[in-house]
């Protein structure tokens, strides 16, 4: 990383940018599919029959369906996990298009990106606010004393639970804002948030990604970074609309606002 922010923060944009218009970028899903939605197993758009199994789903498919797991053509019966690595990993494939599991509260879609998808042919960029040092600004990072779980919607229009592990306090315009947080794996913090712009200047909700806060719970708070969610890029995404209290009543014009041409 270089000492100049601008600069660092240009190359971070153009990294972005070239990761949503990759070959299995949020550009490329093509659909999301419940299986509770088909009861036969049959999914018109995506090959193969899928069957959920408790923690599991079976995948049959014949030599008809062209359909390939780790790599090897499907012939018969497997069964299957969730997904967790990258789309371009992921067991299922058929024809170049990943065959993505995915499962919510109990619930099992197949998910099919598809490099081919117009949305992602049909791509422009992303709308952001160029580097300004005044949006980030010094925070601090208060953890729960129990990780809680709040019900909010979804993009698909249903609920389901948002885990949250803290507070994320910071001050703009002079006055002190707070975001709850989940925390990631790897200690980084997620913030679904909204603001003065959102719906108008911006997408209606953005992410926040701050880093692992120190040990005295410090963490910089840098909106020259907020993400638009996948959502904003392709309608079959689920993402979570911002919890209670995650609307700030400040413009927030940094970082990603929306995608060109949207």
């Amino acid at each position: 990383m270089s000492t100049d922010p601008q600069a660092d923060w240009r190359h971070w944009h153009e990294q972005r940018v070239a990761a949503v218009a990759s070959s299995y970028g949020p550009l490329s899903l093509a659909g999301t599919y419940w299986l509770s939605d088909y009861p036969d197993g049959r999914i018109p758009a995506v090959p193969g029959l899928w069957r959920a199994d408790g923690d599991e789903v079976t995948l049959t498919a014949g030599a008809e369906d062209a359909v390939t797991v780790d790599g090897k053509p499907l012939i018969g019966t497997v069964r299957l996990t969730a997904d967790h690595s990258p789309v371009h990993e992921s067991r299922a494939e058929s024809a170049g298009r990943r065959l993505v599991l995915l499962r919510r509260e109990g619930d099992w879609a197949v998910r099919d990106f598809d490099p081919e998808s117009h949305t992602r042919r049909s791509f422009r960029g992303i709308e952001a606010t160029p580097y300004d040092e005044r949006w980030v600004v010094p925070g601090t990072f208060r953890a729960y004393e129990r990780a809680r779980s709040v019900r909010v919607e979804n993009a698909d229009g249903r609920e389901r639970g948002l885990h949250l592990a803290g507070d994320l306090a910071f001050e703009l315009h002079g006055a002190e804002h707070v975001l709850q947080v989940a925390v990631e794996d790897d200690g980084t913090l997620w913030a679904v948030f909204a603001d003065a712009t959102s719906g108008r200047d911006s997408y209606r909700f953005r992410f926040l990604r701050p880093a692992a806060p120190a040990e005295d719970g410090s963490v910089t708070v840098d909106f020259n970074r907020a993400l638009l969610p996948p959502c904003a890029f392709v309608d079959h995404f689920i993402c979570p609309f911002p919890p209670p209290g995650n609307t700030l009543d400040t413009a927030v014009p940094a970082g990603e606002r929306r995608v060109s041409g949207a």
